[in-house]
């Protein structure tokens, strides 16, 4: 099964408020939505209803605060324990990516009126968290002024201390100091810096 998460705005196959939350996939080129309706609900549509718990799971790895999952008739999918939601200062949150994408940042804004719009995932480090998603929805937190976010604690492997240690070269220490890009520009420096990690973890990578 080959399931691909969908990162634009503009695939007529899918509504628009299911682009902007990023919860439109393709599984073997089949549409499937996951809409967010409430704090932690959200509503599963596609047409094969066998491939809707590994879809949820693959959705969760990015949305872990949403826990309970009907299908468009209102039937319970799947639920899950609530994790713990902690409110983090903006400026307790190092970056694990250094820009924002000026695209990606007008589709959220649509949604983010206040505080409780905005929860991340984070790893508590030094006294601080390192925020492991959610970099374009913390901009927006900035420019609405936001002192604090949610946030859910979240485990993570090595692949983020590369990132982390880029940022504090590039002097990326809170949300404040990402750097807003066009989505060209964004779609060029982003993916050669990532390009560049994953080489160096496999040196025999083709490139």
């Amino acid at each position: 099964m080959d399931i691909q998460r969908i990162d634009n705005y503009t695939d007529t196959r899918f509504s628009k408020t299911v682009l902007e939350q990023h919860g439109a996939y393709l599984i073997d080129n089949d549409p499937y939505e996951i809409k967010i309706t409430g704090p932690a609900e959200a509503t599963v549509r596609g047409k094969d209803p066998s491939v809707y718990a590994e879809l949820i799971e693959e959705f969760r790895f990015h949305a872990p605060h949403i826990t309970r999952f009907f299908d468009e008739a209102g039937s319970l999918l799947a639920e899950y324990p609530v994790p713990e939601i902690i409110e983090v200062e903006i400026d307790r949150i190092q970056p694990s990516q250094f820009f924002v994408d000026e695209e990606k940042l007008a589709a959220i804004r649509s949604f983010i009126h206040q505080p409780e719009d905005v929860t991340i995932q984070v790893l508590p480090w030094n006294d601080r968290f390192i925020s492991l998603d959610g970099h374009t929805r913390l901009y927006a937190a900035v420019q609405e002024g936001f002192p604090s976010v949610k946030a859910v604690i979240s485990e993570t492997n090595e692949w983020v201390w590369p990132f982390v240690l880029e940022a504090e070269k590039r002097k990326i220490f809170s949300p404040r100091d990402l750097i807003l890009l066009s989505h060209d520009d964004y779609e060029v420096q982003w993916n050669q810096y990532c390009d560049s990690v994953f080489a160096q973890q496999d040196p025999n990578a083709d490139g």
